[in-house]
């Protein structure tokens, strides 16, 4: 709810503020144990902030740098040397983020404030677009589980596979195929939830008419997290 009503806010904000936060790239892939380096052009003004959001998550307060500090300013739980930032000029930050682990991945956002009203007008929010970090970890690949369709499901016209991922990163690549052809119609995906162990559960189903389960065609779920992936297939004979 907190990260829909701030998102709500920076769309209303690019249509009437003058402030404009710039973020590049926005994806940005890197391997276990490098830099990770992602820049924000705040327009007019000259103070940045930070926010680390994983999907399905709400924003984690990072960092704050402003054009004449030497040291950015921290939010809890993040530090220096893994976390730091610069600037090129009094509008130009730059987000650093040594020896980078899985855990990190995530998408960043830069967010400012537009004070360019000021009478009896608040500062508004103003976030850029955001850049997704997506770090290539030397974990095993995706543990898979393929569920078939209930025997309640049966009964109806259409039927569910359930394909559950166990996974190291957040962000995953979901291919559904029909004897060995992709398909995407009636696939829907979750977004990746963080345990405590720090690894991702995310799940996919695919929506298929009870008729072609019932032809022994075989469906298989591949999960691809970095470059890491996994697949299970799943049929009717199997069951």
């Amino acid at each position: 709810m907190l990260w829909n009503l701030l998102a709500l806010t920076a769309a209303l904000t690019c249509v009437s503020a003058v402030t404009t936060v710039t973020q590049s790239p926005d994806v940005l892939t890197v391997r276990r144990g490098e830099t990770a380096s992602m820049d924000c052009n705040l327009g007019l003004v000259n103070s940045a902030r930070w926010y680390k959001q994983i999907p399905g998550g709400v924003p984690v307060y990072v960092l704050r740098m402003f054009h004449n500090w030497d040291t950015p300013k921290y939010g809890p739980g993040f530090s220096a040397p893994k976390f730091t930032s610069n600037h090129q000029s009094q509008t130009d930050y730059r987000l650093i983020i040594n020896n980078v682990d899985g855990v990190d991945s995530a998408v960043y956002y830069c967010h400012t404030w537009d004070d360019s009203v000021k009478e009896h007008v608040s500062h508004t929010v103003v976030f850029g677009q955001g850049t997704k970090l997506i770090v290539n970890d030397v974990a095993p690949a995706p543990v898979l589980t393929v569920l078939p369709p209930s025997l309640t499901q049966l009964q109806s016209s259409r039927v569910s596979l359930l394909c559950v991922s166990h996974q190291r990163g957040p962000f995953a690549q979901v291919t559904w195929l029909v004897d060995g052809t992709p398909v995407n119609s009636g696939v829907w995906s979750s977004s990746a939830v963080q345990q405590p162990d720090q690894s991702f559960y995310m799940s996919s189903s695919l929506s298929i008419n009870t008729c072609d389960w019932s032809t022994h065609k075989v469906y298989t779920c591949r999960v691809s997290v970095g470059t890491h992936s996994s697949e299970r297939h799943i049929s009717k004979t199997q069951c």
